[in-house]
């Protein structure tokens, strides 16, 4: 364990982990019992709501890796790292890559409209915390279309997701969902420090 450590850093934090597979179950929780079990439904709705409003808080006070300041990149920087990826020159990222980090932001939006779609609906049947709200008075099919759209859409993009952190496990070598687990990923190599160095220099 000792050498362990001396070879790889602390990235993700407890929280941070909890909140990524919680996260996962939740959603996967909710889009199986759609049809059956609407008491389970919103329920796991409800917990990826309550997720997503820690995320948003975590962004901002948490630790190094989980603020958003830390991670969040321009457009011209994410498409200078798929031009990367296209030619296997792509760098390193002891945290989110600028491919994962436009990931977080369309999958939290994301999200946060399928649970709001799906609140509002609930709304129309005079049931949930946004009943008696003008929400209550939207177009039930709308609502409806809408929040199926945005599951569906949801679901794609963790499909995309994971494509991303095999292959990007892949070319870095290394297995990114165990280091959401254990919160620890390998350290960069003196040899990367000192090219990264004289590049920016």
């Amino acid at each position: 364990m000792k050498s362990l450590n001396n070879e790889t850093i602390k990235v993700w934090d407890i929280l941070i982990r909890i909140f990524h597979w919680s996260l996962v179950f939740f959603f996967f929780l909710a889009f199986i019992t759609e049809d059956d079990w609407m008491t389970i439904h919103s329920y796991a709705g409800y917990s990826v709501g309550a997720l997503i409003l820690f995320r948003l808080v975590w962004g901002v006070i948490g630790t190094r890796h989980a603020r958003f300041s830390s991670f969040i990149t321009s457009p011209s920087q994410l498409v200078a790292y798929l031009k990367g990826l296209m030619s296997n020159k792509s760098k390193r990222y002891i945290g989110h890559n600028p491919a994962g980090s436009a990931m977080v932001v369309v999958l939290l939006s994301s999200l946060s409209l399928t649970v709001l779609s799906g609140t509002a609906l609930y709304a129309t049947e005079g049931l949930g915390p946004l009943a008696e709200t003008f929400f209550a008075s939207w177009s039930e099919d709308f609502l409806e279309e809408t929040h199926e759209f945005f599951a569906n859409f949801t679901l794609f993009m963790v499909f995309i997701h994971v494509a991303g952190v095999l292959f990007s496990g892949l070319l870095h070598r290394e297995n990114l969902t165990r280091s959401m687990i254990s919160g620890r990923k390998r350290k960069e190599s003196d040899e990367t420090k000192s090219s990264r160095s004289s590049h920016n220099g």
